[in-house]
């Protein structure tokens, strides 16, 4: 391609939407805002709960000098999609044959479980091997109660999981999974 001042640059033909330098929280954060700017679902990421110790207004704004955890956080997202409650977290491993088990606390499991008990979903986000994977709560919990493993194997993933090909708008759209899954059956 010839550019003004006759500088020339090489288009490149094979894109990749896998690792297109935007990290997960951030397509995810996009997705979340497409599916409320179009009415589809209400979902935000929860803040992290801290106790601000020390504010400095040396510059006009407050800012936040000091501060510590006051509680622990649960999973990262929260929402609403056609009347069921969502609860979820994304992870990410740079490891190609597993997802260590340690990425996930304890009270997120417990968390996870109390939500599956009461009708929600819950879920991960995981994305391993430059690939996006929907991992129901169930999956999870049953994996942690029937193994004693360490880490999840990427197969294990595979097999239970559900991937997410990239889109156009929004790139992640997990949604269509949860439709498949849980609002399928209703239609027919």
């Amino acid at each position: 391609m010839l550019y003004p001042n006759k500088i020339k640059k090489e288009s490149k033909s094979n894109i990749s939407y896998a690792n297109r330098g935007m990290d997960l929280e951030y397509l995810i954060n996009e997705a979340n805002k497409y599916y409320l700017d179009n009415d589809i679902a209400v979902i935000y990421k929860k803040p992290t709960p801290i106790q601000i110790n020390k504010v400095s207004f040396a510059k006009g704004m407050p800012e936040v000098v000091k501060g510590k955890f006051n509680q622990k956080s649960t999973l990262d997202y929260v929402g609403l999609y056609k009347g069921k409650y969502l609860d979820f977290d994304a992870k990410k491993t740079l490891n190609k044959t597993s997802f260590p088990l340690e990425n996930i606390h304890s009270h997120q499991i417990k968390h996870i479980e109390r939500i599956i008990k009461h009708g929600g979903i819950a879920f991960l986000l995981i994305e391993i091997c430059g690939e996006l994977y929907y991992f129901p709560g169930e999956k999870l919990i049953d994996f942690i109660r029937l193994e004693k493993r360490k880490s999840i194997p990427y197969n294990y993933i595979k097999e239970h999981g559900y991937m997410i090909k990239y889109s156009y708008c929004p790139v992640i759209d997990y949604l269509k999974i949860i439709e498949q899954l849980y609002f399928k059956k209703e239609r027919d």
